[in-house]
């Protein structure tokens, strides 16, 4: 194992290791939580029916697609990943039940080319623990670069919760029964065992949010099931002259 866990060709080799049982996996880790914090973590973003420009950074398998469209039936969706293994599942999933009409992008989000000022709404779930605070500011400036002025943005990540004895069953869940489960999946429980360290060392999504406050967007966090999940969501303001 790589001394630098957040090394992007560490992450990406991991995410394509755990690409046949991840989605399954996270469905376990959050005690099936996953599925109603995918469409709660939309809440704060209006739905419409009009013609707008959704991306979902860090999309894995596109499990959040389905609470998107839902909410935005006529969004142009663009969905990106950098693990080839993960875009390999998610295209499936694009051809099986969404028509193909989901735009898949094999590219890092932090040296993205992905076009400026054109995104009406940024969104992305459990993705945030695999970056450092260098590449969470990375990932700010990005997200505010893509966004249109008025666009919006929606982030989740699995977190530690407060409550001492739900956070003391949790990282035991996590930490010794999640690498089992793994192992069985697998047969190398190490790799489910990064889960826990990344959110160990994450905790909760506190810094991630004033790391995109301090870049210029106007951002609320939030909070699900005592702190299980944590996030932040926000909007991108008219820039006034002089003002940076």
């Amino acid at each position: 194992m790589t001394d630098n866990i957040y090394n992007p060709e560490f992450v990406k080799g991991l995410f394509n290791r755990m690409s046949s049982s991840y989605e399954r996996m996270n469905y376990i880790t959050s005690f099936g939580f996953s599925a109603r914090w995918r469409r709660q973590f939309l809440n704060s973003l209006k739905g419409t029916s009009d013609k707008i420009e959704i991306i979902d950074l860090l999309t894995g398998m596109g499990e959040t697609w389905s609470a998107v469209k839902r909410k935005f039936p006529n969004s142009n969706l663009t969905a990106l990943d950098f693990s080839a293994e993960m875009l390999k599942k998610a295209k499936k999933k694009n051809e099986l039940h969404f028509y193909n009409r989901v735009i898949l992008l094999q590219q890092d989000v932090l040296q993205s080319e992905l076009q400026s000022s054109y995104y009406d709404i940024v969104i992305c779930s459990f993705g945030l623990k695999a970056f450092d605070d260098m590449q969470l500011k990375v990932l700010a400036e990005e997200t505010k670069r893509i966004l249109k002025v008025g666009g919006k943005f929606s982030f989740i990540e699995i977190s530690k919760p407060k409550n001492f004895i739900l956070n003391n069953l949790y990282q035991f869940y996590l930490q010794y029964i999640i690498p089992i489960l793994g192992s069985l999946l697998l047969g190398n429980p190490t790799e489910y065992k990064m889960l826990w360290l990344y959110t160990d060392k994450f905790e909760n999504a506190k810094r991630a949010n004033e790391i995109f406050t301090n870049i210029g967007l106007i951002t609320n966090y939030n909070s699900f099931f005592y702190g299980c999940s944590t996030g932040f969501s926000g909007q991108k303001q008219q820039e006034l002259p002089n003002s940076r």
